[in-house]
């Protein structure tokens, strides 16, 4: 991978052409990446389907969590949903805070907004809303959000600092997050790191678990929590293309992992008095 500017690109021209196709095509790639696999692997997403406020026809098969389901989200809320795609964590959330809350999506590709805006215009949900814009610079004010969630995005963002610096300022004081990413332990073989469709396919743009949760307290968030944490196995046939025999047996001898998880943060509370003082 080269600048920020090109992978964004790359990025936004491999999830614009996925915002086009099914979910069955997409669960045959990884992480909806292109056709990298010969069989059927969906080998990041959760299963959605049990969720009150699940829409398949926004259910693209991209995520590699539930972040919606541990987000502690409460009637009245006004939700955040980071790289909402075709909306379904939105739809999901919509649920939850019921037509009293409202629900902002935030993506950066404009085929996923137009399909997300069809989608709850299908619906019927006035609260819901999509806005095109990038997630170092997002396109609403500050202390607007209760909660915000992600899916499986955070790790296609080469500035993930400014990301968590953009989270931080958009919370409200009390406000808080639940993000599923995938995040890595120990380092990647080079052939991999350097791939743009493991980049678009949620693998090689991911970072140290430790720098991940380190990006999070650094910008002053509090209780930050582990909700799940489970291992990625990326299939033979996919490693395949990257990797020659010998380089395979040593990654996968190696103590590098792959894991999806989900954190869980806090913004502090403002208490009404000069800094220092809580």
């Amino acid at each position: 991978m080269e600048n920020s500017n090109q992978i964004k690109n790359m990025v936004r021209q491999k999830y614009s052409e996925i915002a086009l196709q099914g979910k069955a095509t997409n669960q045959s790639s990884c992480c909806g990446a292109g056709s990298c696999s010969t069989e059927v692997y969906n080998i990041m997403s959760d299963d959605y389907s049990t969720l009150e406020g699940y829409n398949a026809e926004a259910d693209l098969g991209l995520g590699c969590g539930l972040p919606t389901q541990f987000a502690r989200i409460n009637k009245g809320d006004t939700v955040i949903d980071l790289g909402s795609g075709a909306g379904n964590d939105c739809f999901v959330a919509r649920k939850e805070t019921g037509a009293d809350g409202r629900v902002i999506g935030i993506d950066f590709t404009p085929a996923m907004i137009d399909k997300a805006k069809a989608n709850a215009q299908k619906a019927g949900f006035a609260n819901v809303e999509f806005r095109l814009g990038e997630l170092e610079d997002m396109p609403v004010s500050a202390n607007i959000a209760d909660v915000i969630v992600s899916n499986c995005v955070l790790n296609l963002v080469p500035n993930k600092h400014k990301v968590f610096s953009e989270i931080f300022r958009v919370l409200k004081p009390g406000g808080h997050f639940s993000i599923s990413d995938v995040v890595l332990v120990g380092n990647l073989p080079a052939a991999l790191y350097n791939a743009a469709e493991m980049y678009a396919g949620c693998v090689s743009g991911a970072i140290q678990k430790e720098v991940y949760l380190e990006l999070i307290a650094a910008q002053g968030f509090t209780n930050i929590t582990l909700q799940k944490e489970k291992p990625i196995i990326i299939p033979d046939d996919i490693l395949h293309n990257y990797l020659d025999t010998d380089s395979l047996a040593a990654f996968k001898a190696s103590n590098t992992g792959i894991f999806s998880l989900t954190v869980y943060a806090e913004k502090a509370k403002d208490c009404g008095c000069a800094p220092g003082c809580c």
